[in-house]
């Protein structure tokens, strides 16, 4: 294993350990149908890096000719992360929506 392969590996342990914690938070913002605890600014600089990172990559893929499993794996991980928060965002607005319809007494 080469270095570059070893620090790609690196960083596709480290987004997969980052994203073990998404479908949790994402079960719990759609069990709980509340918002309260959340941060939408929070999630949505999450978003940002990740789009940074998935940037990243289809820059080493295409300019750097960048390849091979570990590569992909990371490039992977970054996608599915992404998806992960970006239905977790979603879920905030649903429950922002329901917290508010519980403040009018309009829903239990």
């Amino acid at each position: 294993m080469d270095l570059h392969m070893l620090t790609d590996f690196f960083e596709a342990l480290t987004i997969f350990c980052f994203g073990l914690s998404w479908p949790i938070s994402i079960r719990k913002s759609y069990v709980s149908r509340t918002a309260k605890g959340k941060s939408l600014f929070f999630e949505v600089f999450l978003l940002i890096g990740y789009a940074f990172g998935i940037a990243r990559k289809i820059i080493q893929l295409t300019a750097l000719d960048s390849s091979g499993f570990i590569f992909f794996l990371s490039f992977f991980f970054y996608v599915l992360n992404f998806i992960e928060i970006s239905i977790d965002v979603g879920l905030y607005f649903r429950n922002t929506k329901l917290d508010k319809l519980r403040d009018e007494g309009k829903i239990k």
